[in-house]
């Protein structure tokens, strides 16, 4: 008996160390996370940079130089504008939950944190405080808003683009980003988006081919020289973009750990593999090798390697950036030519192909043991259907309601300046400034 009661004490110190382990590593994981907080600090504004200067500066070099000042002046103040609109409404209906409205649940997030209420200092989500995902999150509404600037550059008033990008953020990007990221149908499905393929690319492409076949071609479209005006600007601008991608992909991991040095790694490979590609391409073609050209791919394949970027390994980053460097090529160089329509800066061939490419590609070359989802290279056939389902509804969502808000907008307002301004240019009829 004297050694069955022995036994039974030594058990139950045993549980109790047990129960005492794991409570600790609950109460642990509920902590704030120093080494999670300093990188997430960083990448929020690292990809801040990318839309100002970034995109400003990428945007600002391609269009003629009559129209800089209204080109930079477009993502600063969409940077000003959707920080405001995150801060009073966006965040709530993205990462709002959608539980005090059960019934539209599955398709928008609530109204809990309009104002950003009940964040505080001790506020936690995950191991960072809940402030900073506000704010990195935030860095993402802001350059999705800004990229759609491009297709619709040098002709498009910018009361109607403050109207649009307001009416936009709210009614297309916080509801597609609660869909995929906020406890929405996308994710519960498991579609996979690991860092915006289809909340930001597709999303900012799609709308930007609707806003440029809406408000038309520019005057002299076709016929008067369109070449960009200080490609300087532009290889600055792609430089800051390429390395603010690292928070953009590696931070969405939204941890200091081996996920997050994946994405980086393979955010490089498929950036330079995509830039090579479209550079040899335009070789073949053009003759030449363009500064623009080589831009333009290492663009497209940061665009198609942010969906995988957390889920695939180097050899399939190499993969998405060949395949992106070509696609993207094709729809700029022969797809916008064949259709005719005039999308200033190539969003749609870029973002949006380039999108489209990386999220398929995603549920091809996905790695069970990097993401946890394996592709269809391991026997999942049934991820290739759900990323066609995600984007074919990012595509259908947001093409039908921005052509709605755009012909709204046209009707009240007015989308786009008359001819003679046009002719001046933005710089001066709508800014009142120039650059000598």
């Amino acid at each position: 008996m004297p050694a069955i009661k022995n036994f039974l004490v030594l058990c139950a110190f045993a549980l109790a160390a047990l129960l005492a382990g794991a409570g600790g590593a609950l109460a642990e994981e509920a902590k704030l996370d120093s080494g999670d907080t300093a990188w997430m600090l960083t990448s929020t504004a690292i990809v801040l940079m990318m839309t100002i200067p970034g995109v400003a500066l990428f945007y600002g070099g391609m269009v003629r130089k009559k129209n800089i000042l209204a080109t930079l002046m477009q993502s600063f103040a969409i940077c000003c504008l959707v920080t405001v609109l995150w801060t009073v409404l966006g965040y709530s209906l993205a990462f709002g939950g959608g539980g005090d409205i059960p019934w539209i649940g599955p398709w928008i997030g609530g109204f809990g944190k309009v104002f950003l209420a009940g964040i505080g200092t001790e506020t936690l989500s995950g191991t960072i405080p809940e402030s900073v995902f506000v704010i990195f999150q935030l860095t993402f509404a802001i350059i999705t808003a800004a990229l759609i600037t491009g297709a619709v550059a040098e002709r498009m008033k910018f009361s109607a683009l403050m109207w649009f990008i307001t009416l936009w953020s709210l009614l297309v990007y916080s509801p597609i980003c609660y869909w995929v990221w906020g406890g929405g149908f996308l994710g519960q499905l498991g579609v996979l988006d690991f860092a915006g393929g289809t909340v930001v690319h597709i999303n900012s492409g799609v709308a930007a081919l609707v806003a440029c076949l809406v408000i038309g071609r520019r005057r002299g479209y076709g016929t008067e020289q369109m070449a960009p005006h200080n490609l300087v600007l532009t290889v600055i601008g792609a430089s800051l973009l390429w390395v603010g991608w690292f928070g953009f992909n590696a931070g969405s991991a939204v941890a200091a750990n081996g996920t997050a040095g994946m994405a980086m790694a393979v955010t490089q490979i498929a950036t330079a593999m995509a830039a090579m590609t479209w550079m040899f391409a335009e070789w073949m073609v053009r003759k030449k090798p363009t500064v623009l050209g080589i831009a333009s791919g290492a663009v497209a394949g940061l665009v198609a390697i942010t969906p995988a970027s957390g889920f695939v390994d180097p050899q399939g980053a190499l993969i998405i950036g060949m395949v992106s460097g070509l696609v993207c090529y094709w729809g700029a160089a022969w797809l916008k030519v064949k259709l005719g329509y005039d999308d200033s800066l190539d969003v749609f061939a870029v973002h949006g192909l380039g999108g489209i490419a990386g999220a398929l590609l995603t549920g091809v070359l996905a790695v069970e043991a990097i993401g946890g989802t394996p592709g269809l290279l391991e026997g999942n056939m049934q991820q290739i259907g759900l990323q066609a389902y995600g984007i074919a509804v990012t595509i259908v969502y947001c093409g039908v309601v921005s052509f709605i808000l755009l012909k709204i907008i046209d009707v009240v307002i007015g989308l786009r300046v008359d001819g003679e301004a046009e002719t001046e240019g933005l710089d001066l009829q709508q800014h009142g400034e120039a650059v000598q």
